[in-house]
């Protein structure tokens, strides 16, 4: 599949893709014909390198996670404390957000009570 392909595919712009190819984190790019080639192993990875961009994962930590994930296997550890702290930051921005929606609700609260009167 070429990069062109792959963008389609994925629905992410050639520019990203270019940016995961510069970090040499797709796996085993390979170059035919003047034109990038993914096969099945590059395209898991991309899939996964979009799922942690999905999650929130900025490009530096998309690229240190991808860099244990190739070193070996024994990087399960390291990997699952990136994925923990992430967990944890999310979980501390719900809680945030549920402060805030607290917060609007008492105040439209008061705004409809004294509408009411």
């Amino acid at each position: 599949m070429t990069i062109y392909e792959a963008s389609e595919r994925y629905n992410t712009p050639i520019e990203i893709l270019k940016l995961y190819e510069s970090w040499n984190l797709c796996g085993v790019v390979k170059n035919v014909m003047d034109e990038w080639q993914y096969d099945d192993t590059d395209l898991e990875r991309l899939s996964l390198i979009m799922a942690l961009h999905d999650i929130g994962f900025s490009n530096d930590e998309i690229e240190s996670y991808m860099r244990l994930l190739l070193e070996d296997n024994q990087s399960d550890i390291s990997r699952l404390k990136i994925l923990d702290k992430k967990r944890d930051d999310v979980l501390r921005d719900i809680h945030i957000r549920e402060k805030q929606l607290q917060r609007l609700d008492y105040l439209r609260y008061h705004i409809r009570k004294e509408h009411s009167k």
